[in-house]
């Protein structure tokens, strides 16, 4: 038995300056970290323009290799086309397990599609406001409000708060969705397992959108779903009975009601 642990996934980063907050930076890497090791970095844009500039102070930290692409022509965005050229390069160069794709852009689609045409997990990272085709072509995908930094100032309970994309109860539908059609022969489903279905039917799934850091917090803080823990340190959740039988119900049929006493009729003197 070998005591070589197994490499982490290689993973190629490529940054669209132009569409994605310098902000970001630290927040990125460190989730690009979970996923495996960012073995190229590469950042594209013009650095001499304002709008690009903020990122020159997070080159060095990060190891990002910058690819200048000066704005020669107005309207027509070289950043992006160099930014395909290299990805595709990188693609059958045959070296890579997965690519990262940071833009808010839906230029980038296609390109995010044929990368996994080849059998290779994409990544995304954008902001709230980017197109569904490209967070849907995304093997999963992050946004990046949720990769920016607390304020200072702000609690850990605030934050939690404050932060959230959306309201924990939008969450409810999509988690009850899944639920209902995994096979259980009690309804307990492992919570890991929920989780990674959600994130196969929903890639821009994240518990951080609904202002919570785990899955858990979340699922717990609806009240719709029932939470106990499993073997080991694993959890279980499962749909309360009552929403699970109106989950199981034919789609546009209500439950049956009990049907109402009769009318006593007056009788005649």
């Amino acid at each position: 038995m070998s005591l070589i642990p197994a490499r982490s996934p290689r993973l190629a980063v490529l940054i669209d300056a132009d569409n994605a907050s310098a902000k970001i930076a630290d927040g990125l890497f460190e989730e690009i970290a979970k996923i495996g090791e960012a073995s190229v970095r590469r950042i594209y844009g013009d650095f001499a323009s304002s709008r690009s500039k903020a990122w020159a102070d997070q080159l060095a930290r990060h190891a990002i290799i910058p690819q200048q692409q000066f704005a020669y022509t107005t309207g027509k965005n070289a950043s992006d086309i160099t930014l395909v050229i290299d990805a595709m390069d990188l693609l059958h160069s045959g070296r890579f397990d997965g690519f990262c794709l940071v833009s808010s852009d839906s230029d980038f689609t296609r390109l995010a599609a044929r990368i996994r045409e080849q059998g290779i997990d994409v990544y995304g990272f954008g902001e709230q406001k980017t197109p569904e085709s490209f967070r849907q072509a995304c093997r999963r995908f992050i946004y990046t409000e949720n990769l920016l930094p607390p304020a200072v100032t702000e609690s850990l309970d605030d934050a939690a708060t404050t932060s959230a994309l959306k309201k924990p109860s939008a969450a409810v539908p999509l988690i009850r969705r899944v639920l209902s059609e995994m096979e259980s022969p009690d309804g307990w489903v492992h919570l890991g397992i929920l989780g990674t279905e959600l994130v196969n039917r929903y890639p821009d799934f994240d518990p951080r959108s609904y202002g919570f850091r785990k899955l858990s917090d979340l699922v717990r803080k609806t009240g719709a779903y029932e939470v106990q823990p499993g073997p080991g340190n694993s959890m279980l959740v499962r749909l309360l009975p009552q929403r699970a039988a109106a989950a199981a119900a034919p789609a546009g049929k209500a439950a049956p009601k009990a049907a109402k006493p009769a009318a006593a009729k007056p009788q005649r003197s």
